[in-house]
């Protein structure tokens, strides 16, 4: 009886600690790379990337509120484009796992709005530049390596309006990730182990 008990309360304990790290006054830290891509074209090589990094505050279980910036580089034969923006992002976790078979994952929505822009440099003929109000939404996946680490992929719309005469962007994102979760005690202790 007593290694039934036993046994019941440590599956209990590891079933419930892959929900701790979306729980209230938990943070997240980390962020995405999107859009790579490497083209070897004769005549057309090109590269380019996103990187978004990016720190939210569980403010109620499941559901987080922070900030994050971007910074976008595509480059080729002839032009250079500079992608960047900063805002607020919104998280909200779904209740169910998204996998029967895989117990460490969990969907998410991901949603961002705030200043974005794109400015298109083209060798010989100027530029063209986006620059506006900057909104993203989209599901995106998240595989918990443990308590503290989850590997995750997006994919998200996003959608670019021009202030003035700027044109408008709206574009389809892929992105992979990874995000810290940390409980705001570690982050304290953390805090004082610098000081």
């Amino acid at each position: 009886m007593k290694r039934i008990f036993t046994l019941t309360l440590i599956v209990t304990l590891f079933s419930t600690a892959a929900y701790t790290q979306t729980k209230k006054d938990w943070y997240i830290i980390g962020g995405q790379i999107s859009n790579i891509d490497l083209n070897f074209q004769k005549g057309n090589t090109s590269f380019s990337f996103d990187l978004t990094p990016r720190v939210a505050w569980f403010i109620a279980d499941d559901f987080a509120l922070g900030a994050e910036v971007l910074f976008g580089l595509q480059t080729g034969d002839g032009f250079t484009t500079i992608n960047y923006g900063v805002g607020p992002v919104a998280r909200y976790y779904l209740k169910k796992r998204a996998l029967t078979d895989v117990k460490k994952t969990r969907w998410f929505v991901d949603g961002n709005v705030g200043i974005y822009g794109s400015n298109k440099k083209v060798s010989g003929s100027g530029s063209t530049n986006t620059n506006g109000l900057g909104i993203g939404l989209g599901p995106g996946i998240a595989y918990f390596l443990n308590e503290n680490i989850a590997l995750e992929a997006l994919a998200k719309y996003n959608l670019t309006v021009g202030f003035g005469n700027a044109t408008t962007n709206n574009s389809l994102n892929i992105g992979i990730g990874f995000q810290i979760h940390l409980p705001k005690s570690k982050l304290r202790a953390m805090r004082k182990d610098i000081n």
